[in-house]
């Protein structure tokens, strides 16, 4: 589904040139559930903006559905964030003044889906995750897991090939964070590729392989089955 070859991120901080990700080499297959760790300032979240089309690396070649994506214009790439992904932030980044239904018709706005259908299929979602009986409510109105799910919704919305969430449960208590995860792994389950960017390792268990970073680049790839049983 996703081939990176040779991805590399730098920019400058002043006249110190920063490569944010070096040499990756990385390939997710559809319905693969990827976790992503390591430590502060070692690539994970450009890595993740780079997966979702939010940043452009420096070099290398991104394929998407064996499409060099790099080689495509601004307007282009809209498109493709628009109908391939859909993103999870650690600050819900919901619009405060939206509803919870409000939020979730956004991306389908921006497709250009009629209002009735909008309204439908955000109805849909909302009780798919939960929060079906909250539809009117604001964001401040709602509490952090409730965010998160509304969030959740807004991201399926366009039926994305590929769930991206950075640090999804950063901002939960332990209780609401396992079932945002218990809801990405039964959207997992059910065909949807999910990379999640966590710092916490019981997080990352909740995923199938795990990829470390250290320094922008790779230190290790493995089934999180197999460090199961090395553990």
């Amino acid at each position: 589904m996703i081939r990176l070859e040779a991805i590399t991120r730098e920019y400058f901080m002043g006249d110190v040139e920063i490569r944010a990700l070096d040499d990756i080499h990385l390939t997710i297959q559809r319905g693969e559930f990827l976790s992503i760790m390591g430590p502060s300032g070692s690539g994970k979240s450009t890595l993740l903006n780079i997966l979702g089309v939010l940043d452009q690396p420096s070099s290398g070649s991104y394929y998407l559905e064996d499409v060099d994506i790099t080689q495509l214009r601004d307007k282009e790439l809209a498109q493709v964030r628009n109908r391939h992904f859909g993103f999870i932030f650690q600050s819900y980044n919901l619009f405060p003044e939206l509803s919870a239904l409000e939020n979730v018709m956004v991306p389908l706005m921006y497709a250009g889906k009629p209002r009735s259908e909008r309204i439908r299929r955000a109805e849909e979602l909302l009780a798919s995750v939960g929060m079906g009986h909250r539809l009117k409510h604001l964001p401040t109105q709602l509490s952090g897991g409730e965010q998160q799910r509304v969030a959740i919704a807004r991201a399926l919305a366009n039926n994305p090939t590929l769930i991206l969430a950075d640090e999804p449960t950063g901002n939960l208590a332990t209780d609401q964070g396992a079932e945002i995860m218990n809801i990405l792994q039964d959207l997992n389950a059910q065909g949807t590729t999910v990379v999640i960017v966590t710092h916490d390792p019981s997080i990352s268990t909740y995923g199938k392989r795990l990829i470390k970073l250290r320094d922008g680049a790779i230190v290790e790839d493995q089934a999180i089955a197999e460090i199961k049983k090395e553990a």
